[in-house]
């Protein structure tokens, strides 16, 4: 593996990749790109077109390969983003059970829009397409992996609060 590899990703990260690769015949690693993906953008907080150049050469694919999946999915990021990360599903069933209104909601409390992260670092919001929770709806994701359902006023704000949302330094 190539000292390039070895300087973005930790041992660690290296290895949990092994791992995934494991999983498929070893003609098919390519096939472990989206966990790859995921664990390389854990440790690093989002992916740098040369971090998945990085997770291409691993999995032995072509670099434009792992990116297509990159930027297909909302949960990748291609560019910074704060500390916590809010999705909030505004298709169609969300929308119509209060995800447009839960995303205003959001806007206004941390005075951004989607695409945005506050001044402070501390959050992006997100607009995500279905996640796969319409029953629950509206939800939002946290960080990629903690689904947050029936978000109205009261548990928005409880959400940012837990987050230090208004707290200095938090």
């Amino acid at each position: 593996m190539s000292s390039t590899v070895n300087n973005l990703l930790s041992a660690d990260a290296l290895t949990r990749i092994e791992r995934e690769c494991a999983k498929y015949p070893v003609d098919q690693r390519q096939s472990a790109v989206m966990a790859a993906l995921a664990i390389a953008q854990d440790e690093l907080g989002w992916l740098a077109k040369d971090t998945i150049a990085a997770v291409a050469q691993i999995l032995g694919m072509a670099p434009v390969a792992a990116y297509e999946v990159a930027s297909f999915y909302n949960m990748y990021d291609l560019a910074p983003v704060g500390k916590f990360k809010i999705t909030v599903c505004t298709n169609l069933p969300c929308a119509l059970s209060g995800g447009v209104d839960a995303a205003d909601y959001l806007k206004t409390k941390l005075g951004i829009t989607f695409n945005e992260t506050t001044a402070d670092g501390k959050f992006t919001l997100k607009e995500g397409e279905c996640l796969g929770a319409c029953g629950d709806s509206p939800v939002m994701i946290l960080n990629n992996k903690r689904m947050c359902s029936f978000m109205h006023p009261e548990q928005i704000d409880a959400l940012l609060a837990e987050c230090g949302h208004g707290k200095a330094g938090a």
